[in-house]
């Protein structure tokens, strides 16, 4: 004999029949329902997403959509055609832009293609693009690269963290 899906039915005891309340004083569920005396309980005026009072969830939550990484790592950026502006053979990195203005005072520097660079000079930096490297090679400097302030990942920013 084969089983089919209409001859399947729950074990014995594992499906109780629902309780039907409000049907007279008498026994479990009568009168009240289980809903205790007066108050707001007791009666139909609750709001689907009512909180008790404390700013629902759909205020809590931002209007904005969208996701805004914590542990996004931004950087200044740099192009080659910037560079162009130092002598050749001279040593760029975070310090000396900063003396002259073209990076701001803090965060990390990333030097990237636009341009072209036709001095030999070494670049000291936090990141750089592949083209960056290529053309900064080509014209005879030399990359190094600046170890970052943080191990694995960034520490983490945000409304969400500042706010607690």
């Amino acid at each position: 004999m084969t089983i089919k899906v209409h001859d399947l039915t729950p074990a014995p005891g594992s499906r109780r029949s629902r309780q039907r309340v409000g049907r007279g004083i008498g026994g479990k569920g009568g009168k009240t329902a289980g809903r205790g005396m007066k108050g707001q309980g007791a009666r139909d005026t609750v709001k689907p997403g009512f909180e008790g009072g404390q700013t629902p969830l759909t205020r809590r939550t931002p209007k904005a959509k969208g996701f805004k990484n914590p542990f996004r790592v931004e950087y200044a950026v740099v192009n080659l055609d910037t560079l162009e502006a130092f002598d050749a053979g001279a040593v760029v990195d975070p310090g000396s832009l900063r003396t002259r203005g073209l990076v701001a005072k803090q965060g990390l520097v990333k030097v990237l293609g636009r341009g072209e660079l036709t001095k030999p000079m070494t670049v000291r930096a936090h990141a750089f693009s592949a083209a960056a490297v290529r053309s900064i090679e080509a014209a005879g400097g030399s990359v190094e690269r600046l170890p970052l302030p943080f191990s694995r990942r960034p520490p983490a920013r945000g409304n969400a963290l500042t706010n607690r």
